[in-house]
């Protein structure tokens, strides 16, 4: 499996105590991504201009990727991903991204945190997309239901149907993304439409999946009544959803993609206010929804 990062004792991610086993690959472009460093389901380098010291460590490097003449330059081109610069690196300047691990491998990294689970605890299999590497993400929820550790899919809900009923099967929860109730609106962030993604989550639900609803907050995009009755309607067909948690956008995963060697994403002013997000949770409270308290 290619991983992104492996994160421990965390609190976000479903119920209790969890390991979180960020997976690369998806098939989103949203726009305000906050882990951009997951889009691609390759090995990247993550360069931190800001943390160079300039010490020439990195000039390890086989490809000739780096250089130093005035200041450090990398070219981003001319890097095969292998990481050496990055173990050079004394500052942590610069940081490889996706780590191949096989389904045991993994399994046994989460077996060593068994003890800190308790009754609700579990891992987490997150993203990116966890159901681009279907397969692999299948037998590693297939070991640890087996061995009885609670299983969440962390899931932007657009993949083929026909992988579902396995999914439901080794799945205790989903955490399913809405980003937008507008299709349209969907595509223009997103590159996709919402159709497929509400489609699935409606089929889980006929078979009996345990969902809990991710609905990103940004302002001017989304925080208007109109998407919040939007989510009710949808929350309040469903059979098994526990509620809706509302995530507020915020700027850092920009600092990644520029690290990524793209254009700052971080948008300040996509940020929302502390009554916005009053307001969106007021609102579905008072309609009979639960709602979780947002990362």
């Amino acid at each position: 499996m290619k991983v992104a990062d492996i994160q421990r004792f965390c609190m976000h991610d479903g119920s209790g105590i969890r390991t979180t086993v960020f997976l690369k690959g998806c098939p989103l472009r949203c726009v305000w991504c906050h882990n951009p460093e997951t889009q691609n389901n390759i090995k990247e380098l993550l360069y931190y201009q800001n943390k160079c010291i300039g010490c020439g460590a990195c000039a390890v490097c086989s490809q000739k990727a780096h250089e130093f003449s005035t200041f450090h330059t990398f070219n981003r081109n001319l890097c095969v991903g292998c990481g050496i610069c990055a173990a050079e690196c004394p500052v942590d300047a610069l940081e490889i991204i996706g780590k191949d691990y096989t389904t045991q491998e993994l399994f046994e990294i989460i077996e060593k945190d068994r003890a800190f689970y308790g009754q609700n605890g579990g891992v987490t299999v997150s993203g990116g997309e966890p159901f681009m590497q279907y397969k692999e993400t299948f037998e590693l929820l297939k070991l640890c239901k087996e061995n009885g550790i609670h299983t969440t899919v962390d899931t932007c809900g657009y993949f083929n149907s026909d992988i579902l009923e396995q999914a439901v099967s080794l799945t205790d929860l989903f955490l399913w993304d809405i980003k937008d109730t507008d299709s349209q609106r969907h595509k223009k962030y997103t590159g996709v439409s919402n159709e497929k993604i509400v489609s699935n989550l409606k089929f889980a639900d006929s078979m009996g999946a345990k969902t809990r609803i991710r609905c990103i907050l940004i302002n001017g995009v989304n925080t208007n009544e109109q998407h919040y009755n939007n989510v009710f309607d949808l929350v309040s067909k469903l059979k098994n959803c526990e509620g809706v948690e509302l995530i507020p956008y915020h700027a850092f995963g920009g600092g990644k993609s520029e690290a990524l060697g793209k254009k700052n994403s971080g948008n300040n002013s996509w940020i929302p206010s502390e009554r916005q997000i009053i307001e969106a949770k007021n609102y579905l409270l008072q309609r009979g929804i639960y709602v979780f308290n947002g990362c």
